[in-house]
């Protein structure tokens, strides 16, 4: 797939000046050459151009957003000089594996004033005397070079992949600031949830008991009460017993 198409795809029906990241690996770039890229990508901050074959970056349009440039495993000798008018805010340029062979290639890099982070891995300039002191002193405001620094500590983000995670830690961040808001308001309630709960179990429970002896009070009621009735009833019979053998001598007297 050529680079045109391969734009077109990544645009996906958004249009230039919203891509802030765009990723071209592996396409083909025809006669070595940027194509398809114009300066309607006003927003664009990162650019990969990995594996395209790319010898010239003369056509790259002006990208005054752009923070991290991927030009690995091309066949870039020179014309570096390009960069700093076309993109004059990098900070990280990855040139690893192209044609550069030595310092002179690399001095037009003085005039990108903000770049932090140069990769030049897999380039014949690597083989030079002292080429990490020199391209220090040859690039004074580089941070890190191949992913070190001056006293060789690796880089914390020396990998291809650290500005595009960059990117994305404004959005994590505010994640992780609303997941940790929601946590601290819905602990306090989750807490009183389950007291609530326990509260209204226990309080169940009291109220099953109150209800049980209720029901035995009233049991034992019932049971006093037909209990004084079935009396009542015997006494009344008793009485009428009495009466009776009584009533039939005053007859007989009669």
């Amino acid at each position: 797939m050529d680079m045109k198409k391969r734009i077109h795809l990544e645009l996906r029906n958004r249009t230039p000046s919203d891509v802030k990241e765009l990723v071209l690996d592996n396409c083909r770039s025809n006669e070595g050459k940027i194509e398809g890229l114009t300066d309607e990508f006003e927003e664009l901050e990162f650019l990969s151009t990995i594996n395209v074959g790319l010898t010239s970056v003369a056509n790259l349009p002006k990208l005054n957003k752009l923070k991290k440039l991927e030009l690995s495993d091309n066949r870039i000798s020179g014309g570096l000089e390009v960069l700093a008018e076309k993109c004059p805010n990098l900070t990280h340029l990855n040139l690893s594996g192209n044609k550069i062979k030595d310092l002179s290639t690399i001095e037009p890099l003085k005039k990108l004033e903000s770049l932090k982070s140069l990769d030049l891995f897999n380039c014949e300039v690597t083989n030079l005397n002292d080429y990490r002191d020199n391209v220090f002193k040859l690039l004074p405001q580089l941070t890190f070079l191949d992913g070190y620094d001056k006293e060789d500590k690796e880089a914390p983000d020396s990998d291809a992949e650290a500005y595009v995670d960059g990117l994305d830690d404004d959005d994590d961040d505010e994640e992780e600031g609303e997941e940790e808001e929601y946590d601290e308001d819905a602990a306090p309630g989750d807490e009183d949830e389950e007291e609530g709960e326990d509260d209204e179990e226990e309080e169940g429970e009291e109220e099953e008991e109150e209800d049980i002896s209720g029901e035995e009070e009233e049991e034992e009621e019932l049971n006093d009460g037909e209990v004084e009735d079935e009396e009542e009833g015997e006494d009344e019979r008793g009485q009428k017993r009495k009466r009776e053998p009584e009533e039939e001598g005053e007859e007989d007297d009669d």
